[in-house]
Formats: C-alpha cells, sequence, structure tokens
C-alpha cells in the first residue's frame, strides 16, 4: 500500500490546533496578571483586607510601645519595676542641719538666750570638731545636702533650716518654727557628737513629754518615737555602725527635755547624732564621704519608713 492511499486532511488539522493554542496560552495568561493586578489594586484603595500576615512573632510590640508577649500567648507580661520615684508625694520633710560654718564668726550672737518653753538657753553653739578640725556644722551640712537629694527622689517636699546661705544660726527656736511653718511630716536634725575618746557609735535624741511656756510636746512625742525607732534600725543597716556604747542602754534612743529643736516642735522631730567626732574610729567615718552618702541614706530610708507607716 502506498502512501497516496490515505487522506491526509486530519493530521494538518491537528498541527493547526496545537499551534493555535501555543500562540493563546501566553497571550492569556499575560490578560490574567493584569486583572489579577487590578483587581488587588481595586482592594487596597477600598481597604478590603488583603491576606494574613504570616506570623506576628513572639516579639511583637505591644500598644504600650513596650516589646513583649503576644495575645494569647498563654503568658502574662513581666511585673513593672518597682520604684520608690513616688514613694513620699505630697509629704513634707525639713532637715535640720546643725549648727552652721559661720557661728564661730558670731560668737556675741549665737550666745544671747531664746526662750525654749521650759527654760531659755542659747540661740546656737559652734558644735564640735574631730580632733583634725573637721567641724561638725561641715559634716550636719553635707549630709543633709545629701539626705535632700535623696526624698526629692521620691517625690519629697524638702525644705533645709539652712543651706550656708545665713551669717549664723538659726537659733533654736527658729529651727523649731520653721518645721512648724512649714507643717512638715516629719524633721530631722543632723548632728555628730563631741563625747571622749573611746564613746563610739550614733544615737537618736526623741522629745519628752514636755508643757510649760510655750512648749507642748504631748501631741508629738508618741510619732516621734516611731520616727526614732526607723531612723536607728535603717541608720544601722545602711552604715553598719552600732548605737552608742556610752547612752541609751545599747538601743540608740535617748530622751531630751531640754532641747529647744524638740520642745517647740509641734510636728514629729528627733535629732540624730551620727557618730563621735572625738573617737579616732568615729572621726575616720564622719569624715569620709563615702561613708557620709551612707549615713544620709539611713536617714532617708528612716524617714521613708516612717512616713509610709512601716514599723
Amino acid at each position: 500500500m502506498s502512501n497516496g492511499s490515505f487522506p491526509p486532511t486530519p493530521r494538518r488539522l491537528g498541527g493547526t490546533l496545537v499551534i493555535v493554542l501555543a500562540v493563546l496560552a501566553p497571550v492569556c495568561f499575560a490578560g490574567w496578571l493584569v486583572w489579577r493586578s487590578m483587581d488587588e489594586g481595586d482592594a487596597e484603595a477600598t481597604g478590603a483586607p488583603g491576606p494574613p500576615p504570616l506570623s506576628a512573632g513572639p516579639s511583637a510590640t505591644r500598644d504600650d510601645g513596650r516589646r513583649g508577649d503576644t495575645a494569647g500567648s498563654g503568658r502574662p507580661p513581666a511585673p513593672g519595676r518597682t520604684s520608690d520615684e513616688r514613694a513620699l508625694r505630697g509629704k513634707v520633710v525639713v532637715v535640720d542641719p546643725g549648727h552652721n560654718p559661720r557661728n564661730r564668726d558670731h560668737t556675741a550672737e549665737i550666745a544671747r538666750l531664746v526662750d525654749v518653753g521650759t527654760h531659755r538657753k542659747e540661740c546656737d553653739t559652734t558644735g564640735a570638731a574631730t580632733n583634725a578640725g573637721y567641724a561638725e556644722a561641715a559634716f550636719t551640712l553635707d549630709v543633709s545636702r545629701r539626705v535632700r537629694t535623696l526624698l526629692r527622689e521620691r517625690g519629697a517636699t524638702v525644705k533645709l533650716t539652712q543651706d550656708d546661705d545665713r551669717p549664723y544660726g538659726p537659733c533654736v527656736d527658729e529651727r523649731a518654727a520653721i518645721g512648724n511653718t512649714a507643717r512638715a511630716d516629719a524633721a530631722v536634725s543632723v548632728h555628730a557628737d563631741g563625747a571622749g575618746a573611746g564613746q563610739r557609735g550614733f544615737h537618736v535624741i526623741l522629745p519628752a513629754s514636755v508643757r510649760g511656756g510655750g512648749a507642748d510636746t504631748s501631741a508629738i512625742a508618741g510619732p516621734s518615737r516611731h520616727l526614732g525607732d526607723s531612723l536607728v534600725r535603717r541608720f544601722t543597716e545602711a552604715t553598719g555602725s552600732a548605737p552608742a556604747n556610752y547612752l541609751g542602754g545599747g538601743e540608740g534612743l535617748t530622751v531630751r527635755d531640754d532641747l529647744g529643736g524638740l520642745n517647740l516642735s509641734t510636728v514629729p522631730k528627733v535629732f540624730i547624732e551620727c557618730g563621735n567626732m572625738r573617737d579616732s574610729k568615729d572621726a575616720a567615718l564622719l569624715t569620709d564621704a563615702r561613708w557620709r552618702q551612707r549615713a544620709a541614706r539611713g536617714i532617708a530610708d528612716g524617714i521613708t519608713d516612717f512616713l509610709r507607716g512601716k514599723r
């Protein structure tokens, strides 16, 4: 049988169909891509939702601006760090740096007598000093400024009775009046003792319950005791110093009725004698700036505990 015996038409038709499909396929695909891009563009313009992201991940930013676990992870956010920044907001504290660095130049003025309620007493004194000449007034002013900084950082309003901004004093009656006028929530007078060598440690002086003349401490004696207790505890913790070995029975507390700064106070108030300037070991601490910072922290912490009601 020869080739000419078969009809040729079907073979030519199949070849033509293949060619047509080969041409039309890329044209249709290109048209679909154009339509798809136009459809997605319309969706974006109209706000229609697009496909979800692949993953938010565990470090997605929260709506408060911090990075943390995403919602639904089953893990609570880490608790915030506790801060003392606002612990004493609204509280008023008066810090009384004992004596004045310039008192020595005004001996006649500070010798005049003032009424301290139960009797009359000198306006002020020059204070003690170490055997090397470091003055109590310099110590008390430095520590008081440090206490002020710490308490302000905790939100308290702090007032010093003097900041080396007066020619002398103020007198003891005015020191009390400054705390009263400020309506202080607490007042602390900072000192260092001038006892004999070998007598070491700190102590806090509390107001006795006195009433006479312009003095009436009946309302502040109790709260002042709580303030004193807080100071003894916190000062010991901060400095490592022990309560005085020469008075107070080792408890670090004494009570006096002859100090005008306490007798005339109408707000809770105490004195703290941070150490003995005449003892060489205590003097080494009192003249050390790093130890003075620890002393300031102990005083600030004691005041803070008292104002927050901690016992």
